[in-house]
């Protein structure tokens, strides 16, 4: 008789999940020996928000000469982002990587960073990212028992599908196009005509294959990463959206540690994000590069078709007591 399969690193933690959690109520005092933190993201290994991860790891290790380390669970080991937010919530696991659009329900005040066509560019994102409007949402993530740490910008967000190029927001119509599961996405994906589909990330590129879906929208690095491009043979550049990706940690595990670790890892994963930007801006080119060599149709759009049809989207969210502020912030930047 053979021997059972060792179970996957998902379903040891599931398994674990309840002694987790309670594990978190313990007083610090009592879980001192347990000096291993946990990371997940459900991209690959050699991600920019994996390798920035890993780097903060090695500095926390370096720093505490070993007393504090990072173990990080890429490519989805353990689910999908909604469940690895849940499990830093309650404590199963310490630090995960999010996109942000995701958590728009939960936490709105991410929705600033990721509504049609404020954001435009690369560098009004990272201004943005780096001041006050950053922190404010960084912030927000208390309420909801995680610790915002850092801010992962990830490019524009564009439309791919199986059909055919897209060129205005009529193309769209009738495509079913997978999207986060967010209320401004989903609104946002009807306004251009579109049937947005709520998906994980790590099923898009089978519902690609099956047909469930006709496309969906992200960055060129995740389509090129995903392999989706294997499948989705149309890239057209919307453009609509910078949503970033965030770097989250469980607060009651961040409660539990000293000031000094606490000022630490702060530190150490704001200076992450440089590290995340060098590799994205070296490996972006290059994906949007193996796309097109492997025979991904490119094109451009008609910018002013889309951002008007996402003005009145845009112009609801204005009047949100948390958001509109911010988007104020953000449209006052016009050094882009």
């Amino acid at each position: 008789m053979s021997e059972p399969a060792a179970p996957s690193p998902r379903r040891r933690f599931l398994g674990a999940f309840g002694l987790a959690t309670a594990a978190a109520a313990v007083p610090a005092v009592a879980r001192e020996a347990d000096q291993v933190l946990t990371a997940t993201d459900v991209h690959v290994a050699d991600y920019p928000t994996v390798q920035a991860t890993r780097w903060f790891g090695e500095q926390l290790a370096q720093e505490t000469n070993g007393r504090l380390g990072l173990r990080i669970y890429h490519s989805g080991q353990l689910g999908r982002e909604s469940d690895q937010v849940d499990m830093a919530r309650f404590g199963a696991i310490d630090l995960t990587r999010v996109y942000s659009g995701g958590l728009h329900n939960a936490l709105p005040l991410t929705v600033a960073l990721g509504l049609p066509y404020l954001i435009r560019s690369k560098a009004h994102l990272r201004r943005v990212i780096d001041g006050p409007v950053g922190a404010a949402v960084l912030a927000g993530f208390e309420a909801r028992g995680l610790v915002g740490l850092a801010i992962y910008d990830c490019g524009a967000r564009s439309v791919y599908n199986v059909r055919g190029p897209i060129v205005e927001p009529a193309d769209l119509q009738g495509l079913k196009l997978r999207v986060p599961p967010s209320d401004l996405f989903l609104a946002l994906m009807r306004g251009f005509g579109a049937n947005p589909t709520p998906l994980p990330f790590g099923e898009v590129f089978s519902s690609l294959q099956t047909h469930l879906i006709d496309g969906a929208e992200n960055n060129i690095k995740s389509f090129h990463s995903s392999r989706q491009f294997e499948v989705a043979r149309y890239w057209s550049e919307t453009r609509h959206s910078w949503a970033p990706d965030v770097l989250v940690m469980s607060k009651r595990r961040f409660d539990a540690l000293d000031d000094a670790d606490r000022e630490r890892i702060r530190r150490l994963a704001g200076n992450s994000m440089s590290v995340m930007r060098e590799q994205w801006d070296r490996t972006e080119d290059a994906a949007r590069a193996a796309v097109i060599a492997a025979g991904v149709a490119v094109n451009d759009v008609d910018h002013a078709a889309f951002e008007a049809a996402a003005r009145p989207l845009r112009e609801r969210y204005a009047t949100h007591p948390g958001i509109g502020p911010l988007m104020a912030q953000i449209a006052e930047d016009t050094d882009a």
